[in-house]
């Protein structure tokens, strides 16, 4: 008896776990898009499967803080990367900048607008309506926009005129609603809408480097190293260009 049953308990078991094996990516909303088809691919040639969770950096960080069951983490920033750095929650030698973006300024699409970035220019004044960003006390997005509207003397003017969205897609769909004027976003969210027009593109000088860190948490599992160098290959990076992500070229 014990030998006829015995087969089939490891086989049964070996299934469970195959099935049962996942890796879970906790990634900056902005990723949406090239993760999901990232996570895709891999799934196809992996027996393993991919849970992703998107939403602003800064709330996947305090999640992660707090015991959250992420492997693998994708900020829009450094600030909120540090931060799990520093309350030892990220596995230090696996980080890195997996891409770079760019900050720009878009309206819907019928909408037309003339701006200058010179700190002369009364932008407040060169629109009616309103203007949606990420809540620059913690959304990345947001933060970038209020360091380029500081550059240019811009922000004290324009403070009652804007909008605090919880993430940068929400500041992209005030937008396409047309609830807002003006809204200020990553280039590749302004990429992935029909909806919207981009006006211009902040001059890199006048806000922070917008990096996308990555790295495991401390519980990742074994799998979740693969995965990581797999978002960092060749095959992955053409589909990071492709949605419009910047990569430098000691990393390409």
């Amino acid at each position: 008896m014990l030998n006829f049953f015995t087969p089939i308990f490891l086989l049964t078991f070996t299934i469970f776990t195959f099935a049962s094996e996942k890796i879970t990516i906790y990634a900056a909303a902005s990723t949406n898009n090239v993760i999901s088809e990232l996570t895709e691919l891999y799934e196809e040639t992996n027996s393993i499967k991919i849970l992703t969770s998107f939403a602003s950096s800064s709330t996947l960080a305090k999640q992660i803080s707090l015991g959250a069951p992420a492997d693998i983490f994708l900020s829009a920033n450094t600030k909120w990367m540090d931060f799990l750095e520093t309350n030892q929650k990220i596995q230090n030698a696996s980080r890195k900048n997996l891409a770079y973006n760019s900050l720009v300024l878009v309206s819907g699409k019928f909408q037309n607008l003339e701006i200058s970035f010179d700190k002369n220019f009364d932008f407040a004044k060169s629109f009616e309506g309103r203007i949606a960003i990420g809540d620059p006390t913690h959304v990345p997005a947001g933060i970038y926009a209020k360091e380029a509207l500081e550059f240019y003397g811009w922000w004290k003017n324009l403070r009652l005129k804007v909008i605090h969205a919880f993430d940068v897609r929400s500041a992209l769909t005030f937008v396409e609603r047309q609830e807002t004027t003006l809204g200020i976003v990553y280039a590749t969210d302004a990429r992935v809408s029909e909806k919207v027009t981009i006006i211009a593109e902040f001059p890199k000088e006048s806000h922070s480097e917008i990096a996308f860190p990555i790295a495991l948490t401390k519980t990742a599992t074994p799998k979740a190293n693969d995965f990581l160098k797999f978002l960092s290959s060749i095959s992955a990076k053409e589909i990071f260009q492709k949605h419009g992500f910047v990569l430098k070229a000691e990393e390409e």
